[in-house]
Parts: C-alpha cells; sequence; structure tokens
C-alpha cells in the first residue's frame, strides 16, 4: 500500500516546509493550494493522511472535513492553524479529525501523529478489506444456503431443519455441505465462526 501525506495549505511556504521534512524522513507528500484542488483530485484508492490548514481563503478546514465526510473518506485528517479557536477546534475533533496542531509546528510531534495517521489509516483499509471479502463469501451462498446456515449455526439438527425448511434431511445435508465449502469449514465451530464473521 502505498501511503501518502496530502498537505493542503494556501502558504506555500508552510507546504514546502513540511513536505521537506516529511521527506527526510522517507515520507512521500503531495502539495495542495486549496481544499477545492484537493477534493478535485481525490480518489477513495488514496491512502495516507491529510495535514490540512484549518483557515484558508474559499473553502476552509471545516468545510473540507465536511465535504470529505459527505464522500466517504476515510483518510486521517491532522489539522494545523495559527489562528483557530477552541470552538473550531472541538468542532473538528467531533467531526473526525485525529489531531489540532498548532503553528508554528512542533516537526516531532507532526512526525509521530503522521506514524500514527498511517497506522489507523492501514488498518482501516485491512478492516474494509476485510469487509469485502465477508460480503463476497456471503454473496457466493444461494438464499436457500443461508437459510441453512443460520439454523445450523443456531444450533438445529439436520432433521429438525429439514421438517422447519418442509425439505428432505438429505437436501440440507447437500445444502450445508455446500456452505462449509464456500466458507472453508471443515468443522461445525469452523462454520459457526465464519458464518457469524461474515454477517456480524
Amino acid at each position: 500500500m502505498n501511503q501518502s501525506v496530502f498537505i493542503v495549505d494556501d502558504d506555500p511556504a508552510v507546504r514546502d516546509s513540511i513536505s521537506l521534512w516529511l521527506s527526510c524522513h522517507s515520507y512521500n507528500s503531495v502539495c495542495f493550494e486549496d481544499a477545492m484542488q484537493f477534493i478535485q483530485q481525490f480518489t477513495a484508492d488514496l491512502s495516507g493522511c491529510i495535514i490540512a490548514d484549518i483557515r484558508m481563503p474559499g473553502m476552509d478546514g471545516l468545510e473540507l472535513q465536511a465535504h470529505l465526510n459527505e464522500m466517504g473518506c476515510q483518510l486521517p485528517l491532522i489539522f494545523i492553524t495559527g489562528h483557530g479557536t477552541v470552538p473550531m477546534a472541538v468542532e473538528a475533533m467531533r467531526n473526525g479529525a485525529l489531531d489540532y496542531l498548532r503553528k508554528p509546528v512542533n516537526e516531532q510531534q507532526l512526525l509521530l501523529k503522521v506514524e500514527e495517521a498511517f497506522a489507523t489509516d492501514e488498518a482501516n483499509s485491512q478492516r474494509r478489506q476485510q469487509t469485502l471479502e465477508h460480503q463476497t463469501q456471503l454473496n457466493s451462498l444461494t438464499k436457500r444456503e443461508q437459510q441453512i446456515a443460520a439454523l445450523v449455526v443456531d444450533g438445529l439438527a439436520n432433521k429438525v431443519i429439514a421438517s422447519d425448511l418442509s425439505i428432505s434431511e438429505r437436501t440440507v445435508e447437500v445444502h450445508r455441505a455446500s456452505v462449509m465449502l464456500k466458507l472453508e469449514a471443515k468443522t461445525l465451530p469452523e462454520l459457526v465462526k465464519s458464518y457469524l464473521k461474515i454477517t456480524e
């Protein structure tokens, strides 16, 4: 996963200094001079984090955050500001910002926050991938297989399931075997664990 730090700040000196500092610590960075420029180039497959000034001409940092939240952006957001207020900080954190740092930014503190943001982004990415895999597994089951899997997980025997669904016990066995194959489960406990994981 190629992570980058996306720096959004209208002050070129700030952009350059942060970018240079990060490059000295092997971080790739991409700079944007305003919020709209970043939004126009944002895609869902970006990974890393965002460092954004909270006070910018045109769209400010809080408006950028609101737009990104609406777009489903999950990149950790670190705000920096030279003229922020407590209410702005509270709003930023309430809406999901990772942190809110004052200019001039302490470089070591910023580096620690970027490390934290990258770790958060990686964990989010793994969680999204796992959810996608679970959804794919669930979708691979037919409606009847989902029905039978749910009843098996509830602890019902094949005979009872057959009676409840008005089908033969042999049909239940065939569907159950198919479910175990698709969910890569070799035992009943594994089947229960796999099914609960993909339906949680």
